[in-house]
């Protein structure tokens, strides 16, 4: 059985073997931007996952685009030839499995040390740095504020990107994926949380889209016409007076008009005080709407992890692929297990793939036999969205 989420896809000239895509998730192991040998190990263990399109984490557009020090960048020499080695490496053990990039700036949430040393802004002396972003508004009251971005500053980001999207051709990515959610430089600019301003780059949505719109084409126009060009967007702040579903449609609606391949439809990050409702699938209505009312080919991320519910958003239209995060990092043979559950063929690696074909049970009971919970959950979520 084939079922939805072990089809292949097709992404401008790539062609994908199954649906499941690796988030990108920032690993906080660079130094000075360079990737380590931790990334290629880290990276190694998808390789073999057999997803369909794995993501490298959030990797900076220049040194002050880094949410901590210790994150990937692609502005240097020196980061290119390393990212090239672990691309290289990766590939050479993927078989059909594509990698792909996401390009970012952490714009006014730059500057903070890393997780499991509290998030605390960073001062000079620490190694921190001053940040940039639409209006001077902290994220929080630890932060200070941002340096309110000039024409001059937008125009040195926009090329920042542009120089990283063609650093990342001669690595070896096969797509692309520019960061405009989580909070970060051009989530920021979209959403009136952050973003006061009263020039071409505020105010309306047509202006708090500007800056994304100008990236992206930027880039689209930087790259091979055959290579995939998509973006992280956010479906809401979960804030009152935030970014909302419609000004996500909008942005959506202004991506594809530049020659948008995808979208990852994420949420939050905006507001230090958001109201997230946690639980799995919780993100899947607003993939659902954005599908819908944009037309261009989905990704679903959001503490999925069964995966009867992968092949459920995907059997329902909800969505064209499953972004998996923590569930990958918990259990890098997830494809593996879900062929296993779903009753697919998955083209595993010959070294350890053969012993673990041999004691597969396949299960060929349908998936979607019986009503998925979390698919009830994100539909009941969507209806009461829509009142």
């Amino acid at each position: 059985m084939t079922g939805h989420l072990f089809r292949a896809a097709q992404l401008r000239g790539i062609t994908l073997p199954n649906r499941i895509v690796v988030s990108p998730m920032c690993q906080y192991s660079a130094v000075e931007g360079v990737s380590t040998e931790w990334h290629r190990l880290h990276l190694g263990q998808f390789a073999l996952s057999r997803a369909g399109l794995v993501f490298v984490e959030a990797t900076a557009v220049e040194a002050i685009g880094r949410i901590t020090p210790s994150c990937l960048g692609l502005y240097t020499d020196e980061a290119e030839r390393a990212l090239k080695a672990v691309v290289e490496s990766f590939k050479s053990q993927a078989g059909a499995t594509r990698i792909g990039i996401q390009l970012a700036h952490a714009g006014r949430k730059a500057s903070i040390s890393r997780p499991w040393e509290g998030g605390r802004p960073l001062g000079p002396a620490e190694g921190g740095w001053g940040t940039v972003g639409p209006s001077a508004i902290p994220f929080d009251d630890r932060r200070p504020a941002p340096q309110a971005l000039d024409e001059a500053g937008i125009a040195r980001i926009k090329a920042a990107f542009v120089a990283a999207a063609r650093r990342a051709v001669r690595v070896g990515f096969d797509a692309i994926e520019l960061h405009m959610a989580h909070g970060y430089l051009m989530s920021s600019f979209l959403s009136p949380l952050a973003n006061r301003r009263t020039d071409g780059y505020g105010g309306g949505i047509e202006n708090r889209t500007r800056l994304q719109a100008e990236i992206f084409a930027a880039v689209r126009a930087a790259v091979p016409a055959e290579l995939p060009v998509g973006a992280r967007i956010n479906g809401s702040d979960w804030r009152d007076g935030g970014a909302t579903i419609e000004d996500a449609v909008a942005l959506g609606q202004i991506l594809k008009r530049q020659g948008c391949d995808f979208l990852d439809v994420s949420s939050g990050g905006v507001a230090a005080d958001q109201q997230m409702p946690l639980r799995p699938g919780y993100q899947l209505p607003f993939a659902s709407r954005i599908k819908r009312e944009v037309g261009l080919p989905t990704m679903a991320v959001g503490l999925i992890s069964r995966p009867q519910s992968a092949e459920a958003i995907l059997a329902a239209g909800h969505a064209d692929f499953v972004a998996l995060g923590r569930a990958m990092l918990d259990d890098p043979r997830w494809p593996w297990h879900a062929a296993n559950a779903l009753g697919a063929e998955l083209d595993l690696p010959v070294a350890t793939g053969y012993a673990v074909a041999a004691r597969w049970r396949q299960n060929t009971e349908e998936a979607g036999a019986a009503p998925d919970p979390l698919l009830a959950q994100a539909e009941s979520d969507f209806a009461n969205a829509a009142e």
